[in-house]
């Protein structure tokens, strides 16, 4: 259902039981799935490619060209998960020559007048509280939760099931589990609330504390605390995520509060 006061380019792909309120505008090359709904005002732009059964909110952009000043032009995607929803005055750039395209996942919610900036990726199940805002090239895991006014630094990578508290400024990467908090960002526990929301056994969230125990509470550097728990931890699918987010870290993960 299009309201007439909305405009759709004619080669625009749109599936028969989209809604699309008055004043909308919707580009050429855009893709958009079965049930979804399209608020006043909201503005998608070439590239984008949203799922199925999503709410995009008044105001709100997606597939603006970056605000990168080497974006050249290139035919890149802004890609939305199925079942996402999008609140008044969210920015969604697309990617550049980097990635190609800036990817949010599914079932995700993304609160008003957050920005997601170019070639980033975020996971499924992921919330963003008002104002969160993502700078360029950032990774964001499954089931993340970031609360109202966090920034992330470009190339920052965030583990999935963490949970970052409001007004942080994320300068490193934050690895799988933990609750991050204070500035300068530090490890502020397990985000055992979350996890057991998510299905996590007692047994396994304590296991997960250990391991972080190991690494931000006894004051073990970097390289002797993985080789710590690689002999203490049997291989688990959390033990190895954990190790090899660590390892695999470009900017270096947050400390524990007071180390800096």
């Amino acid at each position: 259902m299009i309201q007439p006061l909305a405009y759709i380019h004619p080669q625009a792909k749109i599936a028969n039981s989209v809604v699309i309120d008055p004043f909308a505008v919707i580009h050429k090359d855009v893709e958009i799935g079965e049930g979804t709904w399209i608020g006043s005002s909201v503005t998608i732009m070439d590239g984008a490619r949203i799922g199925k059964n999503c709410r995009i909110f008044p105001g709100a952009v997606i597939s603006a060209i970056p605000q990168d000043l080497k974006y050249a032009g290139e035919e890149t995607t802004a890609v939305i998960g199925d079942n996402t929803t999008i609140r008044e005055y969210v920015t969604i750039n697309r990617g550049t020559s980097d990635k190609w395209e800036t990817k949010v996942g599914k079932n995700c919610l993304l609160m008003a007048y957050c920005h997601v900036a170019h070639d980033c990726e975020v996971g499924d199940n992921c919330i963003f509280s008002n104002n969160t805002t993502l700078a360029g090239h950032i990774t964001i895991g499954d089931n993340v939760v970031l609360a109202g006014m966090v920034a992330i630094h470009q190339f920052c990578k965030v583990g999935s099931y963490s949970f970052v508290t409001g007004g942080s400024l994320v300068r490193k990467d934050i690895p799988p589990y933990v609750k991050v908090a204070r500035e300068p960002l530090s490890y502020a526990g397990i985000n055992s609330v979350g996890l057991r929301r998510r299905g996590f056994t007692s047994e396994k969230i304590n296991e997960i504390q250990e391991i972080y125990r190991i690494l931000f509470v006894k004051h073990n550097n970097v390289t002797k605390a993985l080789d710590i728990i690689e002999a203490e931890f049997k291989p688990t699918e959390e033990r190895d995520e954990i190790i090899n987010f660590i390892r695999n870290s470009n900017r270096g993960v947050m400390k524990s509060f007071g180390n800096g």
